[in-house]
């Protein structure tokens, strides 16, 4: 086929995903879209997947993707009269331990939540199913009926059908060689059988998605992973229809496959590829390793008795691009504008491919995330995701963790550390245990004098309750010092600076200097995308503080969407800024010690900044909190911190000053019912929904992105609410997604969960929905519990924050 000179969006590769992102293109918009193929359909990774499809994910959007991926296989041959070998099979998760059972009954509790059957079977449940199987180890095992296997190849030539059928065009042996690019957006592809001139690309390149990126300056932090499977010649008494399953203690998965068995596993010692895949690697494989393989071998051997008298095939062994977090790649690049990126799907792109390709498509054409996508958006990366070195480190973690229990609060430890605020030294001095956040080295709490700071997982209370415990009482009682030098902090100057954060912000920042604000950013359908503080500090000057994670996200968000040719200036100022938090009721007679400036009430009010001097050192303060007590965050030049902390602490040492990490941060938040955006603020969920009406500025006329949608939803029944719930029995243990129940009925699920020291009680945050509107009257009147773990508790829901509900405190 002839490329054409010109062509709306352009999608590289050839993969199932490729296939997905160009079927939903042209059939649910109908859009002129050309899939480029470098080689042929499939040839890359696609070809030789196992095929397993799982749908439950920890993200309620991610499942709903998968769950779309089901049924559109489930459809797929009718519509283009190509197999793809779908069966729903159901599959069967076994677990060894106490722990991974808990794991189970959590999932279990989440797959409730988002409307996914999952059931919980005993041992001799497991062998009635997969009747080869030894099952005197197990504890017990899960069951998700509608989880299946199908054939990847098959599926992805199906959609490729489905494509042309819809006026794509689809052309193979056309080699990507470079884009060009126009005053930073993509404006056209070179490939190796001529150039198309285009608005759009689309990176599906699989194992080749990082190499591609970096043709057009874009970063797509993923590495090719050896992965291996076998398959066996056949099982005498193996069922047809036998479910898949995965034994994760064992590390390894099983599959049905012309009456024997297919089976593989993810090793915790796994080896990586190569960091630039050669580009004629096409329907090809690894060499075989065995010596790697033999773990695998022996684990299914224990579970599968028969395999001891079964011959083997052939072996699988593949590359397959993961991801330094394990989550896929989805989005418009923050580099390049009308650069979007499908990759790194970390062996289940066969189960996401569908909903994935659905859901990129819609962000294609509309230019803004259909749904809550956060988890899986490539602007959750930043500038550390460029180092080879460090993401090859991190992705081996990830894979190598593939199967293993996933503990609440688990933190990675490779390639640590790496970014550290000045005080890191000091705060391992005062026996800090640190997380890590974007590569940030972060103080989550402090230990006891004379015992080690590490974390000790479980699945009930963890090691550091009582530790955090004290952190928080300090904070309500006296004052708590918080290291926060790893908030992402931006300028945002010039004559249109006001009027171009004014239209991108709900709230009114808009303010006279020395003012500062709470605000969200939200998109054209009202939705969350940024939730963040602007101070102003003049007339033409602004200081923009967000949450460490979203960096990348906020900054690409407020440059994509500053009017064109204004007068604005964006500058990241992150690393010049170390912050510290000083925080409770006697944080005004702490700071009073060190600096001369007048904190009183009428010179600083709350919801104000001023320059103030701190041992002899320049500070911005900023008088807001987000644990609900009276404070003040201090920004100060990087270079001037450890001053600054020095002299705070020493003042404060008499008053009871004690430095605090980021789990007290959030003990205390969630008393607070303060929202965090990416938990229980997303793209989804407007103002409104959320409680936050009082931060819009729907009374003034001035316009802003998103007030059309808000202004329909003040006018409309709430169909759901956000809402903090309270769970009395000490016993119980809230992490986030556990189900709400109305009156025995599901109607939500939590956000967020854990333990208010203060209160004394398991604290949730969630929304409460119902079809027919959530007024106050529906949520008074209903008989409220949380599931927990399959295990209902009695809740009590309440309208308010549970500490300080008239935010007396902040503003002693």
């Amino acid at each position: 086929m002839t490329l054409p000179s010109h062509c709306q969006i352009v999608v590289i590769g050839g993969g199932i995903i490729g296939c997905s992102t160009a079927y939903h293109l042209a059939k649910l918009h109908k859009a002129d879209v050309i899939l480029l193929e470098r080689d042929r359909l499939t040839s890359g990774s696609t070809w030789h997947a196992a095929g397993l499809v799982g749908q439950l994910r920890n993200s309620a959007s991610i499942t709903q993707l998968l769950r779309y991926s089901v049924r559109l296989y489930a459809g797929l041959e009718a519509e283009t009269g190509l197999a793809t070998g779908w069966r729903p099979s159901g599959c069967l998760r076994l677990a060894r331990s106490p722990e991974r059972m808990v794991e189970f009954k959590r999932q279990a509790t989440t797959a409730r939540s988002f409307g996914l059957e999952m059931h919980l079977l005993s041992p001799a449940e497991v062998a009635l199913r997969w009747p080869l199987l030894e099952t005197g180890d197990l504890a017990g095992a899960s069951w998700l009926p509608s989880d299946g296997q199908a054939n990847p190849s098959d599926i992805a030539q199906s959609l490729a059908k489905g494509a042309r059928a819809n006026r794509a065009r689809v052309v193979e042996g056309a080699a990507v060689t470079g884009f060009d690019i126009r005053h930073g957006r993509v404006a056209g592809v070179r490939t190796s059988q001529g150039n198309i001139a285009c608005e759009k690309v689309v990176n599906c390149a699989g194992q080749w998605a990082r190499q591609l990126g970096a043709l057009a300056g874009v970063s797509v932090p993923l590495q090719p992973m050896r992965h291996q499977y076998v398959v066996t010649e056949p099982v005498p008494g193996l069922p047809a229809d036998l479910p898949t399953m995965r034994d994760p203690d064992r590390y390894t998965y099983f599959k049905e496959e012309v009456g024997g068995l297919a089976f593989g596993g993810y090793e915790r010692n796994p080896k990586a590829w190569l960091d630039e895949p050669p580009q004629d690697f096409s329907f090809a494989l690894l060499d075989d390793d065995w010596e790697l393989f033999e773990q695998h071998l022996a684990n299914a051997l224990a579970r599968v008795p028969a395999l001891a008298t079964t011959g083997i095939k052939r072996m699988i062994a593949g590359p397959e691009s993961f991801t330094p977090d394990g989550n896929f790649i989805l989005g418009e690049a923050p580099e390049v504008a009308g650069f979007f990126v499908g990759a790194g799907f970390n062996s289940f792109g066969i189960a996401s491919a569908g909903g994935a390709g659905m859901a990129l498509a819609e962000w294609i054409v509309r230019g803004e995330q259909p749904t809550d996508l956060w988890s899986v958006d490539i602007r959750r990366f930043s500038g550390l995701h460029r180092d080879r070195d460090w993401v090859r480190e991190r992705t081996l973690e990830a894979y190598g963790k593939h199967y293993t229990v996933a503990f609440p609060h688990e933190e990675m430890q490779s390639g640590r550390p790496r970014l550290m605020s000045p005080l890191y030294g000091r705060l391992d001095r005062l026996n800090a245990c640190f997380g890590s956040k974007l590569g940030w080295e972060r103080a989550n709490w402090f230990a006891p004098s004379g015992s080690r700071a590490e974390d000790v997982y479980a699945m009930g209370r963890q090691s550091w309750f009582e530790a955090v415990g004290r952190e928080h009482r300090a904070v309500r009682e006296r004052a708590g010092l918080f290291d926060q030098s790893s908030f992402a902090k931006f300028e945002v100057s010039g004559a249109g600076a006001a009027a171009a954060l004014s239209w991108l912000s709900a709230n009114d920042v808009a303010k006279a200097p020395g003012r500062v604000t709470y605000t969200q950013m939200l998109n054209s359908r009202g939705g969350i995308e940024c939730d963040l503080t602007v101070a102003r500090l003049a007339d033409d000057r602004f200081y923009v503080v967000t949450g460490t994670g979203f960096r990348t996200h906020d900054a690409h968000w407020i440059c994509s969407h500053l009017p064109a040719g204004a007068d604005v200036t964006f500058r990241d100022v992150t690393e010049e800024f170390g912050t510290l938090s000083l925080m409770g009721p006697r944080a005004r007679q702490v700071l009073s010690r060190v600096t001369d400036a007048d904190l009183g009430n009428a010179a600083f009010p709350f919801g104000h900044c001023r320059q103030i001097g701190i041992a002899d050192r320049p500070v911005r303060a900023l008088r807001v909190s987000y644990v609900g007590e009276l404070g003040w965050e201090l920004h100060a030049p990087a270079t001037a911190l450890p001053a600054v902390f020095d002299a705070l602490m020493e003042a404060g040492e008499p008053l009871g000053l004690t430095p605090a990490g980021y789990r007290a941060i959030e003990s205390l938040r969630l008393e607070k019912a303060y929202r965090a955006w990416g938990a229980d603020l997303s793209p989804s969920d407007n103002p409104l929904e959320a409680g936050l009406v009082w931060a819009v500025k729907l009374r003034a006329s001035t316009p802003f992105l998103g007030r059309e949608p808000c202004e329909r939803a003040a006018r409309e029944p709430l169909t759901k609410r956000f809402t903090v719930l309270t769970v009395d029995d000490p016993s119980a243990v809230l992490v986030g997604r556990e189900t709400i129940l109305r009156d025995g009925a599901v109607v939500g699920y939590l956000t967020s969960g854990g333990w208010g020291y203060t209160v004394r009680r398991n604290i949730g945050l969630g929304y409460v929905r119902h079809p027919e509107g959530v007024t106050d009257a529906f949520l008074g009147e209903g008989h409220y519990e949380l599931e927990i773990a399959t295990e209902r508790f009695p809740a009590t829901l309440h309208l308010s924050p549970l500490h300080d509900p008239g935010g007396a405190r902040l503003r002693a």
